[in-house]
């Protein structure tokens, strides 16, 4: 067969098509870069894996506007018959932003800081929010007054300084509360959002010292029964779990035990998942049961085991700034951590709750989150976003994707390699701005300029033209040959796009090299 030179390679004249399925394995940052799975990648930005292809996340755009600084908390109120959102702002003032637009006049003003821990109670005087900071009087809302809190108030918590409390649980009919920088936590009579507050100590248990962060509900099997248990978590990574239903009663309330478990990542560090529990800490994400029974030994049973090398460096270089926080998305199979590189520059880690497996969105710069109306929304400077919605755009700008598929050898480790074209197949409702090329030999630099979306207005029914308007599709496949250029032992598909209001969804790459001679 002849043979022609190129580049210094000596080269077949024979083509080799080869097709690589999309990174439905998710985001690897964990595995040999020289020895990952083919359906892994080592970059994946804003494509969401999953169960059969790798998908454009959905867009945001502002649903509530006109907030003045950064919002940092935001809070659900839901009775069953009314459902309502407000955010607080760091200029110490909450607003309702149930309507979207522009916010009214702000609902409760002077407030000491804008984070705040809160709690859904119901009782048979009504439906409440209990929400408390640390450094004001906590906060009662009964769906239309916000109420400060103390000893003086009506209704009244006596027996501690409800400004000293800084998280808050319901558990059993009872709701509970931290109190700062210590070890012990205070409850309320059953069915009450008043009364005189008594006292559990938890400083003789906790041999680490340090003091209580968060504190939650855990069911071991979705049921409500004897197994229910509350979980406290300290800033040293102990957790104290205890069972039972009257504290004040040894017969009725039990510890259940004591874990030493990783530090956790701020306040916002525990949320329910099912039947059990999500925990955010410096070893990562974990399942509350399987984080137990390992005991830190088996870091393979975390969540994020597969983008540990990730989630360690933004642990270790972030963990200390405001943000973090574990958020889970039923309705998209999601489940994700706020990750804060710095104030207005926030991305996400998300992973698929079927799969498991695990991307990163960049473009949502969230302080806070938290659902409304069955929806995700966030937290931003001066606004609250609704995320994920079906817009497919950032607030009217292009949603820009990046991956770099995991390194091949294309069966022949060894050889080097000419590749020359390239074909993703995609499904999408218009025409995306497209870059594929291939990054060789563990190459992971982007040179390529970022893409610009030209969009093409479809009509409007009743107002587009026939044979003149655009008119929008459902989605059908593209899949057109592109020329690429690199020489190398292995490669990574590198696949770029900028859209807006588009669907895209990726299936597989076709690829067409040229076999070198061995050791050339």
């Amino acid at each position: 067969m002849a043979q022609r030179r190129r580049n210094g390679l000596v080269q077949g004249t024979a083509a080799q098509p080869s097709s690589i399925p999309a990174p439905v394995g998710g985001w690897n940052a964990r595995d040999s870069i020289a020895n990952m799975a083919v359906t892994d990648a080592v970059t994946l930005e804003n494509w969401f894996p999953n169960v059969s292809n790798v998908v454009l996340r959905g867009g945001y755009s502002e649903h509530a506007t006109g907030l003045i600084g950064q919002v940092e908390t935001l809070l659900n109120y839901n009775s069953g018959s009314s459902e309502k959102i407000f955010a607080v702002v760091d200029t110490g003032k909450i607003y309702d932003v149930t309507a979207a637009g522009a916010v009214g006049p702000e609902e409760v003003s002077g407030l000491s800081n804008a984070r705040w821990e809160y709690t859904n109670v119901t009782t048979a005087g009504g439906s409440y929010i209990y929400a408390v900071n640390g450094l004001d009087d906590a906060l009662l809302y009964d769906g239309s007054i916000w109420t400060p809190i103390n000893s003086l108030s009506s209704p009244a918590i006596t027996g501690v300084t409800t400004s000293t409390l800084d998280n808050v649980c319901l558990f059993k009919n009872r709701v509970w509360f931290i109190q700062k920088n210590t070890l012990k936590a205070w409850y309320l009579p059953t069915s009450s959002v008043g009364g005189a507050a008594q006292e559990l100590d938890m400083g003789s248990i906790a041999t680490l010292g340090g003091h209580i962060v968060a504190v939650a509900a855990w069911t071991i099997d979705a049921g409500y029964g004897v197994d229910d248990n509350l979980v406290f978590m300290t800033s040293q990574g102990q957790v104290i779990l205890w069972r039972g239903t009257d504290p004040a009663s040894a017969a009725t309330w039990a510890m259940v035990g004591v874990w030493s478990l990783g530090d956790p990542i701020g306040k916002r560090c525990i949320i329910k998942y099912g039947g059990d529990l999500l925990m955010l800490t410096q070893d990562g994400l974990y399942l509350f049961a399987q984080y137990l029974q390992s005991s830190r030994i088996q870091p393979q049973v975390a969540l994020s085991d597969k983008i540990q090398g990730a989630f360690a460096s933004a642990a270790n270089s972030y963990g200390s700034l405001f943000g973090w926080q574990i958020v889970v998305i039923p309705k998209y199979n999601a489940a994700f951590v706020n990750v804060p590189f710095s104030v207005g520059a926030q991305q996400q880690f998300v992973m698929n709750n079927i799969t498991k497996a695990w991307c990163n969105f960049t473009g949502w710069h969230a302080n806070c989150w938290e659902h409304y109306a069955d929806n995700p929304y966030f937290g931003g400077n001066g606004f609250v976003g609704r995320a994920w919605d079906e817009s497919f755009a950032d607030n009217d700008t292009d949603i820009a994707t990046n991956a770099i598929q995991a390194f091949n050898y294309f069966g022949s480790r060894g050889v080097q390699k000419y590749f020359t074209r390239a074909r993703p197949s995609l499904f999408t409702n218009g025409t995306p701005a497209i870059f594929v090329g291939v990054n060789v030999d563990f190459d992971l630099s982007d040179t390529t300029s970022a893409l610009t979306f030209s969009a093409n207005p479809t009509g409007r029914f009743d107002v587009g033209l026939w044979d003149q308007a655009l008119w929008g599709s459902s989605l059908v496949i593209t899949n057109n040959w592109q020329g690429i250029t690199g020489i190398g032992y292995c490669a990574g598909v590198h696949l770029k796009s900028a859209s807006q209001g588009l669907q895209i969804e990726w299936a597989s790459t076709d690829v067409v090299y040229q076999n070198g001679w061995a050791g050339v």
